[in-house]
């Protein structure tokens, strides 16, 4: 019997409806059984996009993963790969969702702290594969002559994220990767809520806790509002000391004054 060749337009949706709703009737049409049904290699091919996309989120939210168990983190992953199938081809931008599934997953209600944790799991991970770029170099911000810090704004570097959780996830973060035991045992849960800064570093990731004002006036810098208008959102003492440690940090990459095109931007220029 002679078979219409589908297009492949018709052929990804017939393969896409397979892996991700169990619906084989159109892909199986076109499969060739050759020693094996349609229904078993459709299903090969099911368990290995769940197993790819479950190995992703693995990666992506570690302390998670020993928090709750190998065996427990299958379960919750494969619940939501059906129902949250990537976007894209790039894995390393998958598992953005996932904190918000945990956040609404019964099973995982007798660990209140885990949705945060994987909040700020998932921010490391986008920290870790953000674009690199040169840091604002401190000398070059004499160039603003005397446009004053009314006009003065900033753009924060690609590789940093700001986060707020209910709980002191930085605390429980670092004594899970490392299996602190006894740092773990002495978590208080009310220590909460923290406010984050996560930046990548020449060694690796950093997870910095900011106080709430120098949280909100950082937020607002990182906007690319002007200095008063973030002192305004954050009437922060330190506001200059919090600026000055951030451009140290390197988490700071340009500086402009005014706004719009019309903004003079500058940045450390490569040698």
């Amino acid at each position: 019997m002679n078979l219409r060749v589908p297009t492949l337009p018709e052929l990804q949706r017939a393969m896409q409806r397979s892996l991700l709703d169990c619906a084989d009737g159109d892909a199986s049409t076109w499969v060739i059984a050759d020693g094996l049904d349609a229904a078993t290699r459709l299903g090969i091919y099911r368990n290995t996009c769940a197993s790819v996309l479950s190995s992703a989120l693995r990666l992506a939210f570690p302390a998670v993963q020993h928090l709750v168990g190998p065996v427990f983190f299958d379960g919750a992953a494969r619940l939501f790969v059906a129902q949250a199938p990537p976007r894209s081809a790039w894995l390393d931008e998958y598992g953005a969702e996932f904190p918000d599934f945990l956040d609404r997953l019964p099973q995982a209600a007798s660990v209140p702290y885990l949705a945060d944790v994987a909040r700020l799991e998932w921010h490391v991970n986008l920290v870790l594969h953000a674009p690199d770029a040169a840091p604002l170099d401190i000398a070059r911000l004499t160039a603003l002559g005397e446009a004053g810090p009314a006009e003065l704004r900033f753009q924060s570097h690609p590789a940093v994220r700001l986060l707020r959780c209910e709980f002191p996830v930085d605390v429980i973060w670092r004594a899970v990767l490392e299996r602190d035991d006894r740092t773990m045992e002495a978590v208080n849960l009310a220590d909460g809520p923290v406010w984050l800064l996560v930046h990548r570093t020449q060694s690796g990731i950093d997870v910095v806790r900011l106080g709430e004002c120098e949280w909100r006036f950082t937020a607002a810098l990182f906007l690319g509002k002007s200095l008063p208008a973030a002192l305004e959102e954050a009437s922060c003492d330190d506001a200059h000391a919090v600026l000055a440690l951030h451009l140290a940090r390197g988490c700071l990459v340009d500086a402009s004054v005014g706004s719009g095109t019309s903004a003079r931007a500058f940045r450390r220029t490569s040698p």
